[in-house]
């Protein structure tokens, strides 16, 4: 029986993937999604979280973005994309992340069109779930109408 690499990782990763569109993160795959998107919801809050692989994000960011989701201010618009999968779309994102280095995973909150906080993976790895919403529910209450 003989399983393509990239219908492997697609089995692999859709757990990762559905973690967070079963919570109404919209998933954007292309770089066109990401700038068609980006564009439309310019005006507001909107959360891009850079999901990835690696076990920070699956014991961490994913559930730390979870968490902060569950409060009383949250942005309007709420997007992901997936470093390493769908890899248009996350280089298109990560041009509006400027003057930060690609990190995956990582997560960002623009406001108006313009990035105003970014948890960076420095920021996730070794910090509880708890620690990174609160890092994202204190950028709610300051970013956030």
């Amino acid at each position: 029986m003989s399983m393509s690499f990239d219908m492997y990782m697609n089995d692999v990763i859709q757990p990762m993937r559905d973690e967070l569109t079963k919570i109404g993160v919209k998933e954007l795959r292309t770089a066109e999604e990401v700038e068609g998107n980006f564009e439309e919801y310019k005006s507001g809050t909107s959360l891009v979280v850079v999901n990835s692989v690696c076990g920070c994000a699956a014991g961490l960011c994913r559930p730390g973005v979870a968490l902060a989701l569950n409060h009383e201010k949250i942005p309007n618009n709420l997007f992901t994309v997936f470093a390493g999968q769908d890899k248009e779309a996350t280089a298109k994102a990560r041009e509006y992340f400027a003057p930060y280095p690609p990190s995956s995973p990582s997560i960002a909150l623009m406001k108006d069109g313009k990035l105003v906080h970014f948890v960076e993976r420095h920021e996730i790895e070794d910090h509880s779930a708890e620690q990174i919403a609160k890092n994202l529910t204190d950028a709610f209450d300051k970013y956030c109408d």
